[in-house]
């Protein structure tokens, strides 16, 4: 073999070496599995630089005396999450609609995508609300990022005996699918009984109607009718579909090996320790995940329950709305967790760019 032979060989092993390493480390690359690192660099904004914030998410405000629970940053386990820009974010979806659909926790996430956009750019900003949709938008780049309150995704239907929660109905998704970028929820008011569950009848099917049904099993019918729908009615050529993914709650400290606290998130200060969770998988994840397998279309699962579920430490517990409503170990301290699934959101748009 020749001398300029052997070289153009050695360089065309080299980049397919290369080449097959990216390869590698793009699979490895799951930004979902992590630990929690200390970072004093932490957080990416406060809540005095985001004059809109809620009060409900504002637990310096509201009196939380501790503060390392900001401290916190996540770190994949393969690989780096992508610096969060908002002028990148906000020049790459210029023109665009951007809306959350689905309950509080739906609420938590767009406040802190607000919060992180508005910090990173300090451009102008709007915020107007109609009817249960809240609009927030930086006219300079043409962006709405928009809120659609909907804990269920399909519909519930007043009727003479009471409301009535249609498994199989989703009317709201003509409107929806007029957006560029949906992020999807649902989950917590599955759980929601006597006089905080909104409807009085569930119902699959025509003549299908039940004082009751497993939640669970109610969850999945309501993600089949979704999944259909995406399938259906989507043209994802124009329009992201994401799901939120399920954010888990810490009301029971058991669940990451504290026996003998009986108050819940209330009084947590760290994250809890390494990549597993001692409670296991979420349940409702789990259905969320099988569901999704069945889509055809393009749909990018936000998989926030793992690291989410490694922070009973970053809960209002009693520190929201002032500590007037009693304990929250569900929603979520702003600056905080939902910050990171933005990150995972930023980088699921800007993937491959």
């Amino acid at each position: 073999m020749g001398g300029s032979t052997a070289i153009a060989l050695a360089v065309w092993i080299l980049f397919l070496v290369h080449n097959l390493r990216g390869t590698l480390s793009d699979e490895e690359c799951d930004l979902s599995q992590g630990e929690w690192v200390y970072d004093p660099s932490y957080p990416l904004y406060s809540s005095t630089d985001c004059p809109f914030i809620w009060k409900e998410f504002d637990c310096q405000k509201n009196g939380r005396p501790d503060n390392e629970y900001l401290k916190y940053r996540w770190q994949p386990s393969s690989c780096e999450t992508p610096r969060f820009s908002g002028s990148r974010f906000l020049e790459r979806l210029r023109g665009k609609r951007i809306l959350f659909v689905g309950d509080s926790l739906s609420m938590n996430q767009w406040q802190s995508l607000t919060c992180m956009l508005y910090k990173s750019v300090k451009a102008k900003y709007t915020i107007s609300r109609i009817g249960s949709l809240s609009i927030f938008s930086f006219p300079a780049y043409d962006v709405s990022i928009m809120l659609s309150r909907n804990a269920y995704l399909v519909d519930t239907v007043h009727m003479r005996n009471g409301n009535v929660l249609m498994l199989d109905s989703m009317k709201n998704g003509s409107y929806w699918r007029t957006f560029d970028v949906i992020i999807f929820n649902t989950w917590h008011w599955w759980l929601h009984t006597g006089k905080k569950q909104p409807w009085a009848f569930v119902r699959y099917g025509f003549n299908n109607a039940h004082k009751n049904m497993n939640r669970l099993m109610a969850y999945e019918k309501a993600l089949n009718t979704w999944a259909k729908w995406v399938d259906s009615s989507v043209d994802t050529y124009k329009t992201k579909i994401f799901f939120q993914g399920v954010s888990p709650d810490h009301v029971n400290a058991r669940e990451w090996g504290d026996h003998s606290n009986s108050n819940g998130c209330l009084g947590q200060t760290k994250p809890v320790y390494g990549t597993q969770y001692p409670g296991g998988s979420h349940p409702a994840e789990v259905v969320l995940e099988r569901v999704l397998r069945t889509i055809s279309k393009p749909v990018h699962l936000l998989n926030i329950t793992r690291l989410s579920q490694l922070r009973e430490d970053s809960h209002p517990s009693a520190y929201g709305f002032g500590g007037a409503r009693g304990m929250d170990c569900t929603h979520w301290c702003l600056p905080g967790v939902p910050d990171t699934w933005n990150q995972l959101l930023f980088a699921a748009l800007f993937e491959g760019s």
